[in-house]
């Protein structure tokens, strides 16, 4: 598959990530006083997964997520070419994502960007109070398990791949909401920051760093002690 007809199905995946994902803790997780709450903005992100995994990971592989192709460039499965294209489109459609829930939710009466319009963040800006080390190591541990798992999966092959993401993924978020809202993506976590300004972006570098290095261990985990003995190639 061409690397430009892998990086538009990336950018529609996320796109569809942030919009679903984001867009229940915006519009649903509080609708109308008793809605989803965070048990439901976890199952939507976990669906959304599951179902790009079903659509594009054929495709592309369904990373929607820059840990997920950092993982990869380290498990010696990606070129480091891939890796920047993957992650600029991600980062392109989770804005494109975010961009669309904003002109969705900006319809209703009341509705302000002062709510948070599900950014990420610490401290007082923490959903739970929670400060800084305690963002940094559930983002890092929690998106080091993740992507260890969507690689694992990803060798099997198997169509049940997409439903052990996605369950993966909710779990993650039922721990990571409280504490931080719940990033494990630097495009998840940019495209609402971009818009809301302020705090947000001022803090926006702890949910590219630590997803990041969880997906690089990840990555190196996966090389050095997960994988098959049968050696991974990158591709060309």
């Amino acid at each position: 598959m061409s690397l430009p007809k892998r990086c538009l199905a990336e950018l529609f995946g996320t796109f569809w990530l942030v919009l679903l994902g984001c867009g229940s803790a915006v519009i649903t997780a509080s609708f109308p006083n008793t809605g989803i709450g965070i048990l439901g903005v976890a199952l939507a992100f976990g669906m959304a997964v599951m179902s790009m995994g079903y659509m594009i990971g054929p495709i592309s592989g369904a990373h929607l997520n820059p840990a997920v192709s950092i993982a990869t460039w380290a498990a010696r499965q990606f070129q480091l070419v891939e890796f920047l294209a993957y992650t600029l489109s991600q980062v392109v459609g989770a804005c494109l994502g975010a961009g669309a829930l904003l002109v969705i939710a900006s319809r209703r009466a009341g509705f302000t960007l002062a709510s948070g319009f599900a950014t990420n963040g610490f401290g007082e800006f923490s959903p739970g109070g929670y400060k800084l080390l305690a963002a940094l190591i559930v983002e890092i541990l929690l998106t080091f398990g993740f992507v260890c798992v969507v690689l694992r999966s990803a060798e099997q092959s198997s169509q049940l791949s997409p439903i052990i993401n996605g369950i993966s993924y909710t779990l993650i978020h039922l721990v990571g909401i409280p504490i931080s809202n719940g990033s494990f993506n630097p495009a998840r976590s940019t495209a609402p920051a971009l818009f809301v300004g302020g705090i947000a972006t001022r803090q926006l570098w702890v949910f590219w760093a630590a997803p990041l290095l969880g997906g690089l261990l990840a990555g190196l985990a996966y090389r050095y002690i997960l994988a098959r003995s049968i050696p991974h190639q990158a591709d060309p």
